[in-house]
């Protein structure tokens, strides 16, 4: 690993340590989120609440499974460690993120961005539309 590339992973590491967090487990047992909303997004796999459509920033992504929406703020996730990738919008710092209940890989989240213009990504979730349903949610106006 070169210099830069270090000095880029110790900017990563200081600035996005956090995303350690998000598994919280007491006695064996797994404590998941929920964001609440009226269009939510959930694992494919097991059906556990990761987001709501008012987090969604952009459907135009695309994945390893083809479509991919860019999502501001997403619950129940594990993380992978920081890998360097090479995307087609420049070089980024990412990590995977699966579901924190059944550990399906379901995206990545961008840690760091290289170019200028791509800054805008980093601390958001990619997730893949193939891996992922949406579904209503609860009204929030309080209404039954």
């Amino acid at each position: 690993m070169d210099s830069r590339s270090s000095s880029i992973w110790s900017k990563v590491n200081s600035k996005f340590g956090i995303h350690h967090r998000n598994r919280f487990t007491k006695m064996g047992r797994i404590f998941l989120e929920h964001i609440g909303g009226s269009r939510m997004f959930s694992c494919a796999g097991c059906d556990t609440i990761l987001t709501n459509r008012n987090e969604l920033i952009s459907t135009r992504f695309t994945g390893a499974t083809g479509r991919a929406f860019l999502f501001n703020k997403v619950v129940n996730l594990t993380y992978s460690e920081v890998q360097d990738r090479v995307m087609l919008t420049g070089r980024h710092m990412v990590r995977d993120v699966s579901c924190k209940n059944c550990e399906a890989k379901l995206g990545w989240i961008y840690e760091f961005a290289t170019e200028e213009n791509q800054r805008y990504k980093e601390g958001r979730v990619i997730l893949e539309r193939a891996l992922v349903t949406e579904s209503d949610g609860l009204d929030q106006s309080g209404g039954f």
